[in-house]
């Protein structure tokens, strides 16, 4: 039989193997402990890390291994299949690195990228403040120039590894020219972190402000040029949301996996629940949103391989992928019943991640006004 694999599809395929692989026998063995214990699996990164997947979207000359984007949809769902919060943190890290990797100086790239893209380092995006979540322009920290150094004070809040990373891109307003992104390292002088965030779900990705007090950075530590830090933030943006689409994604799929399983095994009145049609139905439904949603999450991301505008299509993909998660784990834990209750089926877990989905990356209520602010643009 002749062969139609390209040698895209061999590599894409070979990837996803490689994930599927680690996470049965590195990342299910041990999840459940970890959610347990509250546990930030900082050694799973560094594995990661080692397997290229830290630096997906870092130039092979910094130590990554420069993915194309449909290739990341495609690993953090299948990651997120068998683990959300180990894939919705490996998005947030390869986000950080991405902006490094577009925007920082050759200096930079050389301080702190290849420690990121190897998984040695690990990074976090600190954008969201107590009184500015998707309200950007209400931003209040804020950078002096004092010499040669910057000096920063204010409070992000929300932040994804927050105490657990070691670099973070941090936006704060300099007066006269607007948003700008800096690297502040952890330990830095006045730069402190606030007690972990206590979360419906997601217990093992740390949650917490950060605050900054007349804290001193090298004026070599501003990423790019004053008042570019909006730009950075955009375009990270357009990234995270396919990013936040695609572990939704991978919870769905889980969700529907379980299902089957369930729906085939359960009987009731002397015949598996599977051959109810009310229980067809809602597995129906639950393949179309998920086929629909691959297909978006699809069409952002060959956007952004072919250097096209994408905000349009990753807002479509993150608000329907993350609304259809959240139907789609309701339905699983419907299916289940009393069981789907329990914690010792996956589904309620699954039901808690997806409803993260809708508010990170800018709340669905966002995507929806990024939508219809673009389609009144034509």
């Amino acid at each position: 039989m002749e062969n139609h694999f390209t040698e895209v599809d061999i590599e894409k395929e070979s990837l996803l193997k490689t994930i599927n692989e680690f996470a049965q026998n590195k990342i299910i063995p041990d999840c459940e402990n970890w959610e347990e214990d509250g546990t930030f699996p900082r050694k799973i990164f560094e594995e990661l890390g080692a397997l290229g997947f830290m630096g997906m979207l870092v130039s092979e000359e910094h130590e990554g291994t420069e993915l194309p984007w449909t290739y990341v949809a495609s690993i953090l769902e299948e990651l997120a299949r068998h683990y959300a919060p180990v894939a919705a943190y490996l998005g947030v890290h390869n986000m950080v690195a991405h902006i490094l990797n577009c925007y920082a100086n050759n200096l930079q790239k050389s301080r702190w990228l290849s420690a990121l893209a190897t998984g040695k380092k690990l990074g976090a995006f600190a954008l969201t403040e107590p009184n500015a979540g998707s309200d950007v322009a209400s931003m209040k920290t804020n950078a002096t120039k004092n010499g040669d150094r910057y000096i920063l004070n204010g409070t992000k809040t929300f932040i994804t590894a927050g105490g657990e990373a070691d670099y973070y891109i941090v936006f704060a307003r300099i007066e006269g020219s607007g948003i700008s992104s800096f690297m502040v390292e952890k330990g830095a002088k006045g730069f402190e972190f606030g007690s972990k965030e206590k979360k419906m779900g997601y217990y093992t990705s740390t949650t917490t402000e950060l605050y900054f007090n007349d804290c001193s950075l090298p004026a070599d530590n501003l990423v790019g040029k004053e008042g570019e830090g909006l730009k950075h933030s955009l375009s990270a943006l357009d990234g995270g949301r396919l990013e936040t689409a695609s572990v939704a994604l991978g919870i769905a799929q889980a969700a529907l996996e379980i299902s089957i399983d369930y729906a085939r095994e359960r009987k009731q009145f002397g015949r598996a629940i599977s051959d109810f049609q009310a229980i067809q139905f809602m597995l129906a439904d639950i393949q179309i949103g998920i086929s629909a949603a691959r297909l978006l999450i699809n069409n952002a991301a060959a956007l952004l391989d072919n250097k096209q505008k994408a905000n349009l299509e990753a807002s479509i993909a993150k608000c329907f992928a993350t609304d259809m998660a959240m139907q789609v784990t309701t339905d699983a834990v419907q299916i289940l019943g009393g069981y789907g209750y329990m914690k010792d089926y996956k589904v309620e877990r699954l039901m808690r991640e997806a409803k993260l989905g809708q508010i990170v990356e800018g709340t669905n209520q966002i995507q929806r006004l990024v939508i219809a602010r673009e389609l009144l643009k034509k």
